[in-house]
């Protein structure tokens, strides 16, 4: 009994390290809040240096790197990752970037991060600079 307790550890031991862990409820605010730390540290940096700093996102990358720092905020596969940036900033193309400016302005934009039918937004205000988290749970049409 004790031999077959132990082989089944030993399997247990050497399978679980395997199965994929996805990513809970928690972990996705984490993220969230995450973005937003590095989004709000960026615009801080920009009314601290009086100059512009940009944030860039690579939704295929599934990364956000930092304009003012060597931080990057890596979002796993399986978290749904979209952002919706402005396609023109100061009359110039934003090119997947979101922009604050010496005044603490910003051209704006928003990451979504959804999994399983809940999700976060990180919203950077276009006016103010200020960026928010808002829970987003999505309502399946089938149901």
């Amino acid at each position: 009994m004790v031999c077959v307790l132990a082989i089944v550890a030993l399997l247990a031991a050497i399978s679980l390290p395997g199965l994929p862990m996805a990513t809970s409820r928690p972990r996705l605010e984490a993220y969230a809040v995450e973005v937003a730390a590095l989004l709000k540290a960026d615009r801080n940096a920009a009314l601290r240096r009086r100059s512009a700093v940009e944030a860039v996102v690579d939704a295929p990358g599934r990364t956000i790197r930092s304009g003012s720092s060597v931080h990057v905020v890596r979002v796993p596969d399986d978290v749904a990752f979209d952002a919706l940036l402005p396609q023109r900033c100061n009359d110039r193309p934003a090119l997947s970037t979101i922009s604050f400016f010496a005044t603490g302005m910003s051209c704006g934009g928003t990451i979504r991060l959804t999994r399983l039918g809940s999700g976060f937004e990180v919203r950077v205000n276009w006016l103010t600079g200020g960026v928010e988290i808002v829970p987003k749970d999505i309502v399946r049409a089938d149901r």
